[in-house]
């Protein structure tokens, strides 16, 4: 797949029809982007231990990054998940600033009846895509209906409750990483293709968590992949994130129905509760009556990044704790970013800490194409055709303030 940079057009419809169906970042801007990743030599500490046992017998295991400076990304075999990301405040006092569970069974069980997705890679298709079906080159797909009518983040059995191989990345320098592999069949969940995915997960010694995804197919299919963190900068179990701090470069949305489908519009971020170009409390808007915000009970909408798309990652997002001093930059080659303020939250769920979780206890912020997109010609394609490979990057930079 190639991508370009595309001038300016007359409006967010024209602009977005003008869009390169996604954005390569090739191994030259990603080393252009993270020197520090483009030459052998090893560093940082990669351990692996078990998690647990599937009721089918699959084994799963957990693996954990550590880089010079302390900070630790653990993540799992089983979605590969991302259990936990340790990151020092302004004190310098290490927490995990991640939601999710102390035991696999939170994960196969508590995650999956809630919908959560806790840390997980979301695929074939993340968000949503409307009445459970959709039309390529004149073949229509039926998918499970997970969220009746429609399907959301790839189905029953999507690439969150999948088993992914994991290998050490050796050819590293001033950084650790794993390469998670995985092999969807001809139909899974309904999707067409033999699809072989590829994630790396890289954490390196500037406290920057790199995310690629690289994919190709056998016969064309639609693909969109995403990861599914919730994030707490005051550390997980630690109550509401209202007080972060939240800015997006994006100057548009997609609004959406009642049942957060896309209408296929593209409106302006400016006089509504979803504009967030200059630095707002995420709490300051939460409770307004504009009518996008009242059907998801909260923020779960696409932005439009600016520019739509390019070469390399670019800014997505910033996100600040003013009572820890923790910082999170979001970039990414993708051209949307998903803002949920984990809405369904009721407290029925626990995490590490033995805090429930209730709405607003963590944000997720999932770089990806936009919801629905087989169904809306002016949104950035995400049709896969065998030949071509998805290859998108999203970096995590964690920080804390001056």
């Amino acid at each position: 797949m190639t991508s370009r940079l595309v001038p300016p057009a007359a409006s967010p419809r024209g602009l977005l029809a003008r869009l390169s169906r996604s954005a390569t970042l090739g191994m030259a801007a990603l080393a252009a982007l993270l020197p520090s990743l483009s030459h052998a030599a090893p560093a940082g500490a990669f351990e692996a231990e078990p998690f647990g046992t599937l009721a089918d017998g699959q084994k799963v295991s957990r693996y954990t990054l550590r880089n010079k400076a302390g900070l630790t990304v653990q993540f799992l075999s089983y979605g590969g998940v991302i259990t936990a990301i340790s990151t020092p405040d302004k004190t310098g006092k290490q927490a995990n600033i991640v939601l999710g569970f102390p035991t696999l069974e939170g994960y196969t069980r508590d995650s999956a009846e809630g919908s959560l997705f806790f840390g997980a890679l979301v695929g074939r298709y993340a968000n949503r895509i409307a009445g459970a079906s959709f039309d390529l080159d004149g073949t229509t797909y039926h998918l499970p209906a997970t969220e009746p009518p429609n399907t959301l983040h790839g189905g029953r059995n999507g690439f969150d409750k999948k088993i992914w191989s994991v290998k050490k990345l050796s050819d590293l320098t001033n950084a650790t990483g794993a390469e998670l592999t995985l092999v969807s069949p001809d139909g899974d969940e309904g999707f067409p293709g033999t699809l072989t995915v590829r994630v790396s997960y890289i954490l390196d010694d500037s406290n920057r968590l790199s995310i690629r995804y690289r994919a190709s197919t056998d016969r064309p299919t639609v693909l969109n992949l995403t990861n599914h963190s919730y994030f707490n900068l005051s550390g997980e179990g630690s109550g509401t994130v209202e007080n972060h701090v939240l800015t997006l470069n994006a100057d548009h949305y997609t609004p959406t129905d009642d049942a957060s489908i896309p209408t296929g519009d593209i409106a302006k971020v400016e006089n509504t509760p979803l504009d967030f170009r200059t630095p707002t409390r995420i709490g300051e808007r939460l409770r307004s009556t504009f009518g996008q915000m009242r059907h998801p009970h909260g923020y779960d909408h696409n932005w439009v990044l600016s520019p739509p798309t390019g070469p390399a990652p670019r800014l997505a997002a910033t996100l600040t704790d003013p009572a820890t001093g923790r910082t999170l930059s979001v970039f990414t080659t993708q051209p949307g970013i998903q803002v949920y303020t984990g809405n369904s939250l009721d407290g029925r769920y626990a995490g590490p800490s033995g805090q429930t979780y209730r709405q607003t206890d963590g944000i997720a912020l999932e770089t990806q194409f936009f919801p629905d997109s087989p169904h809306h010609a002016n949104f950035p394609s995400t049709v896969l055709r065998p030949g071509e490979e998805f290859d998108h990057t999203t970096i995590f930079a964690f920080g804390v303030e001056p």
